[in-house]
């Protein structure tokens, strides 16, 4: 392709990213260096690293960031392992396929405070499932802490666990058919055949899905927002939701720009590993 092609295809791109990514950034790093609250929002007071020394130094900053990386932490391996799962029974069901595909699609491609709405209601007093809970278990859902944590990651799982089952489903279609039959041939059992043909086919795959879905969960803040009703008793804070609380309940529109800055860091530090993994992978094909 001719250099004079490339940049054809490429500038489109790159001036969508530099005006809705680059920019932003950077205003966010400017803003982060000033004192901005409803007073001076006219002339913001310059304060160079101040703000993020705040933001280091505030004990409900590092406890949002422990429970977002406990959150991470749990819902990404739970959300390949019930993709891969979900994948692998779409590969063996043909007539209800499109059926099971388009319902486990529902709550993806719902708009996320709507479909968190109806994920509450559904716990909630008189809702269908607490009322389930309480008959067959006599469970009182009681929204605390750990009760809404808990509701954070299986919501997440609810909503997200469809992409990764697509992706690995859409792996599967590729796996050569020559390969299955030569291990059915030589007497290997399924999980055999699970775990030395399809898993190293989908390898690429798994570091795709692990890739976006912790940038996902570094960044969730529609259901926290939803779930805890933003009721300071419960502690269910994410740096997303406390950059939030920051900027509009706090009014301290410096300290969480500084803190989204910091979450972007935090993010990129978190995708190292992915990204090693990745540019290996691609040393190794070429």
């Amino acid at each position: 392709m001719k250099r004079n092609t490339f940049f054809g295809f490429v500038t489109p791109s790159l001036i969508v990213m530099v005006g809705l990514m680059v920019l932003p950034l950077l205003a966010s790093l400017v803003l982060g260096l000033h004192r901005i609250t409803i007073r001076n929002l006219r002339a913001p007071a310059w304060i160079g690293l101040q703000n993020y020394e705040d933001v280091l130094s505030d004990p409900r900053f590092w406890d949002s960031l422990e429970f977002t990386l406990i959150f991470i932490a749990v819902t990404v391996p739970i959300r390949m392992l019930l993709g891969l799962a979900f994948a692998l029974l779409l590969d063996q069901i043909v007539k209800w396929r499109g059926f099971f595909i388009a319902g486990s699609l529902m709550p993806f491609v719902l708009t996320p405070v709507v479909g968190t709405l109806i994920f509450r209601d559904l716990f909630d007093i008189g809702g269908p499932l607490s009322y389930v809970l309480n008959e067959l278990f006599n469970f009182r859902m009681i929204w605390n802490t750990v009760n809404v944590r808990v509701l954070i990651i299986i919501h997440s799982l609810w909503v997200s666990t469809p992409f990764a089952m697509i992706v690995f489903f859409a792996g599967l279609q590729t796996l050569p058919k020559e390969r299955l039959e030569a291990a059915r041939v030589d007497g290997a059992s399924w999980l055999k055949q699970l775990r030395h043909i399809a898993i190293p086919h989908l390898y690429s795959l798994f570091v795709f899905v692990a890739l976006i879905s912790t940038m996902d969960s570094y960044r969730v803040l529609d259901s926290v927002l939803v779930l805890t009703r933003q009721n300071p008793q419960i502690d269910a804070r994410t740096v997303m939701y406390y950059s939030f609380l920051t900027a509009v309940e706090f009014r301290r529109w410096g300290k969480a720009n500084a803190m989204s800055i910091i979450t972007v860091v935090g993010i990129f530090i978190v995708l190292i590993p992915f990204l090693i993994m990745t540019y290996r992978d691609q040393l190794q094909e070429d």
